[in-house]
């Protein structure tokens, strides 16, 4: 019989906008861990015949669909960043479905901890669920240039992800552990595997 002793406790995983969360969370799901992701989740309630996208789509019409009747992402950012009270009705019609959704994942894990990512882990209060919080911390002009690289997106864009973004200092005031990633991704697997290693010795996320 289950016990709560042998329960998986939940490590979050979080970092601004291109720090590197997506990479350390795939190199701990490659090392076994239950890795549950705030964006696929996300993702997954808005998909086709689900009822928040007919929601989305009455509110803002039918421009926010792609031809093939899926949720066009950079339509609805352009909605939610650009007026405060958008973003706010979104979030009310989404986070509730998202939340249950996180939740029936992390019970589903096997291993000793799970991994949740969630690039809003600080604003949202979702660190509440976990039992420990990493951050994965990079200096914002290397970030910036990360986006510019990697996403079709202007500087404005950037800017706007930023400030709709906790600052670093409120995330690294609610760190338990911190990866600076400003190295290669060879460095952020190995840091990765030594917080590994010492998680797998915790009980409940703590020593």
């Amino acid at each position: 019989m289950t016990t709560a002793v042998d329960k998986p406790w939940v490590l979050g995983l979080t970092g601004g906008i291109a720090s590197g969360k997506s990479a350390a969370a795939q190199r701990f799901a490659e090392l076994g861990v239950h890795v549950v992701d705030a964006d696929q989740a996300a993702r997954w309630v808005v998909e086709p015949g689900r009822p928040a996208l007919a929601q989305l789509v009455e509110r803002y019409g039918v421009d926010l669909l792609q031809a093939d009747g899926s949720l066009n992402r950079a339509a609805l950012r352009k909605v939610i960043f650009e007026e405060a009270e958008q973003r706010r009705w979104v979030e009310a019609l989404l986070h509730p479905l998202i939340a249950d959704e996180i939740a029936r994942s992390l019970a589903s894990a096997t291993s000793p901890y799970a991994v949740f990512v969630s690039p809003l882990m600080v604003e949202s209060g979702q660190y509440r669920i976990t039992q420990r919080l990493l951050v994965i911390d990079a200096p914002e002009d290397l970030r910036v240039a990360r986006t510019l690289s990697r996403d079709n997106t202007t500087p404005e864009q950037v800017q706007a992800i930023l400030k709709a973004q906790a600052s670093r200092e409120q995330r690294l005031e609610l760190a338990d552990d911190v990866i600076v990633n400003d190295r290669d991704l060879a460095w952020l697997h190995s840091e990765v595997e030594r917080l590994h290693s010492f998680y797998l010795t915790l009980h409940g996320g703590q020593q």
